[in-house]
């Protein structure tokens, strides 16, 4: 019990260093999407600039998986948070410069998320190292809020900073949350006792291979992945988009001020589960994603800032409990030795469609529907009339589609028998019946 105790104090630090963390990183993200919107006003731009942060840590996600499995889970989270920010030095200097142009944050956003991909697979495999299966949902929710607090407290604070300071500050402030970060996980790696190393090589190919075929091996697992690598794809429209529609008829400042109060609902959900944690999670998954896209559905159909800070706010309650529901469900379907191998596999096939999303939806907004939604648009005169016409309700037009095809994903769910299968305690119940060796819901 007091080792396990030790365990869980361990893990809330390294959760502490990812939490200040993501907080910079999210400062960064919210500057340059302001940034990028004001000097070309180009939601494919922000789209962009979204896909080249994003597209390189999933494509190598695998990679560090692998990597993540055979070294130093702990060193492996250092050196991903240290190393990301060269990205974030490079557009430093070419902002002091003066020439902080389009080209140059791809660039710079694309370096950072290169080695973003050695930490995420490590971050997520160490909850399985130091925590017991009990504490699973508890550490996940924990997760969640650390992830939250990049659009809890971020976007506030950068729309607050963006008024008085400049793109350059925010950067240098991000840099300094990962120093601190590194400086944590770095204390707690000298307080847990060395790693055994595998006596078998390294071998990429096939480390990656076996981490395929753990998850393409289980029908569970595989039915859950591509159902929410489809909902990324809604999801992520409206990730990249918003900015743009609000900014169309609003400024930074607002935008920020929705874009925090709407997720204190994550945070919110995220202290729920922490304290109550989920028992049933196939209905819970079905029931948030139904939810769910009722809220984005509301969040495009107007103008009024009320009525999308509260729908974002109610969107972002949704979301913990469908992350937890999938990553305990999945988490309890992998043996420990391949955790960070599947799990980069799963953030790959899992987060294809932000990747979609992000390459598609700017081009999507910007040359087909934002035009219909203008004065003398196709659509003007008919939905124009409901959600209003002008720049931007292109974009809300969107958002509402997409969260019609989210609450059809929920109405699925319930129907699709190899993910009720996944239920933790029917499998556990399963194996006592059937007395299996009285193996845990991993030995499945």
């Amino acid at each position: 019990m007091a080792e396990k105790n030790k365990n869980f104090s361990r893990f809330l630090i390294i959760w502490l260093g990812e939490f200040i963390s993501s907080i910079g990183s999210g400062l960064t993200a919210f500057a340059l999407g302001v940034y990028v919107f004001q000097t070309t006003g180009s939601a494919a731009a922000v789209s962009l600039t979204a896909l080249f942060a994003f597209l390189p840590t999933i494509m190598l996600n695998p990679v560090g998986g692998v990597v993540a499995d055979r070294f130093d889970r702990r060193l492996m989270m250092i050196c991903g948070d240290l190393f990301s920010a060269f990205g974030l030095v490079y557009m430093l200097i070419c902002f002091r410069l003066g020439v902080l142009g389009t080209l140059q944050i791809y660039i710079g956003v694309t370096v950072s998320a290169v080695f973003v991909s050695l930490l995420e697979p490590a971050y997520k495999a160490t909850v399985t190292d130091l925590l017991s299966q009990e504490d699973f949902s508890k550490a996940s929710g924990m997760m969640q809020l650390a992830a939250s607090s990049k659009y809890l407290l971020s976007p506030v604070l950068g729309g607050l900073l963006l008024t008085i300071t400049d793109v350059g500050t925010i950067l240098i402030l991000d840099i300094s949350t990962l120093i601190i970060t590194v400086m944590i996980v770095a204390i707690i790696r000298k307080r847990l006792p060395p790693k055994t190393e595998h006596k078998e090589k390294l071998r990429l190919i096939k480390d990656m291979k076996e981490g395929w075929k753990t998850v393409t091996g289980d029908r569970g697992v595989l039915a859950i992945v591509v159902l929410i690598s489809v909902a990324t794809f809604y999801i992520g429209l409206l990730q990249t988009l918003i900015s743009p529609m609000i900014l169309s008829f609003s400024d930074s400042k607002v935008l920020g001020m929705v874009e925090t109060i709407s997720a204190v609902g994550m945070l919110l959900s995220s202290i729920i589960i922490g304290i109550l944690p989920l028992k049933r999670y196939v209905s819970t998954m079905a029931t948030g994603f139904s939810l769910a896209g009722i809220f984005i559905l509301f969040l495009g159909a107007t103008t009024n800032l009320v009525v999308i800070t509260l729908a974002g706010f109610l969107f972002f309650c949704t979301l913990p409990y469908i992350n937890t529901s999938a990553d305990v469900m999945v988490r309890c379907r992998i043996p420990d030795e391949l955790q960070g191998r599947a799990w980069g596999i799963i953030s790959i096939l899992s987060q294809v469609g932000y990747v979609l999303a992000y390459a598609c939806g700017g081009m999507l907004a910007d040359n087909i529907f934002n035009p219909m939604f203008l004065e003398g648009g196709l659509l003007s005169d008919s939905f124009g009339r409901w959600i209003g016409v002008g720049p931007g309700r292109g974009i809300g037009f969107m958002l509402m589609i997409s969260g019609a095809f989210v609450v059809i994903l929920g109405f699925f769910i319930r129907r699709v028998k190899v993910i009720k299968s996944m239920e933790p305690e029917v499998k556990t119940q399963y194996d006592a019946e059937s007395n299996a060796e009285g193996k845990a819901c991993k030995d499945i």
